[in-house]
């Protein structure tokens, strides 16, 4: 109930420094209502309707890998989402008024099925040289609760730094690894975080997190939304690439894109890949042989 109460005090959307001091201390905040429940569901019909008119449309990859990474640069709704001035105005309060759009993922669960996300830290093969610049809004596009297979968050472990992880590659696990901290976490430890439609919450990149299965009659519609600092640096150099959102995004050492035009454009499909490869190569280092660029398009 804590949480709650302290949504409730939002003024214009715009986190006090309580919230703040909330965020660095548990490592997440929840629930923040960023849209109504009727945009939520506008957006939801957005996305069913693109499913529908793409899923046998001759793209060069399945539907559900552009789904599942970096739709921002492939999909204008993505972008609608990613670059909603309301979700910027949460972020701005944690990561400060230069903002960058690093990623969007549509994460479903369909109704009664078994799939899972292993407890893991989103960071532990991002290959990021700062921990604290980035972070993620999460966004209930449907009811996300227990039932639904809403995420489950470990009150401060972002205090950790990158823990071990253990890759399963188990079909059932919609990691691209099957990541999994190879840490027992108790039952206890874990606080479920409920969402009603259009509420976000925000984690950091090292908080240990997952979810369970659906078993409610209805799709678990998210979306991840990733967001970071220009500041933002890749380990040893590596280079990669973030969306303007907010603010100064020039002084960074991340190549800049615009959003597409329309979806699937043929200009965006050539970036889409040229980042995919880009970030597949640090993301799927280490891992054994598998192709990390068709376990991508797992769903979450």
């Amino acid at each position: 109930m804590g949480n709650e109460v302290r949504m409730m005090n939002l003024v214009n959307g715009i986190l006090n420094k309580e919230h703040t001091d909330q965020y660095w201390n548990d490592g997440y905040l929840f629930p923040i209502q960023v849209v109504s429940p009727m945009q939520a569901l506008e957006w939801r019909k957005q996305l069913e309707a693109l499913e529908t008119k793409w899923l046998d449309n001759g793209l060069p990859l399945p539907l559900n890998t552009y789904k599942r990474v970096n739709a921002q640069c492939v999909m204008p709704l993505a972008c609608d989402i990613g670059l909603h001035p309301a979700i910027l105005d949460v972020v701005e309060g944690v990561l400060g008024p230069d903002i960058m759009l690093y990623s969007v993922e549509f994460l479903i669960k369909e109704p009664h099925t078994k799939h899972v996300v292993t407890m893991h830290q989103d960071l532990t093969y991002w290959g990021m040289g700062d921990m604290d610049n980035i972070l993620t809004a999460w966004l209930a596009v449907s009811d996300a609760t227990t039932q639904s297979g809403c995420m489950d968050f470990v009150q401060g472990s972002h205090k950790n730094p990158i823990l071990p992880h253990e890759d399963s590659f188990d079909a059932h696990n919609l990691l691209s690894r099957g990541q999994e901290i190879a840490v027992d976490i108790a039952q206890e430890d874990k606080v479920a975080v409920e969402l009603m439609a259009g509420q976000i919450s925000l984690h950091h990149g090292l908080t240990i997190h997952g979810s369970g299965p659906n078993v409610s009659d209805d799709r678990r519609v998210g979306v991840a939304i990733r967001y970071m600092s220009p500041k933002m640096t890749k380990a040893q150099g590596e280079k990669d690439f973030a969306m303007p959102a907010r603010g100064d995004c020039t002084s960074g050492a991340l190549i800049n894109y615009a959003p597409p035009s329309d979806d699937f454009s043929p200009e965006s499909l050539e970036i889409y890949d040229k980042i995919r490869n880009v970030q597949a190569a640090v993301m799927m280092a280490g891992a054994n042989g598998k192709d990390g660029i068709g376990i991508y398009a797992k769903e979450k």
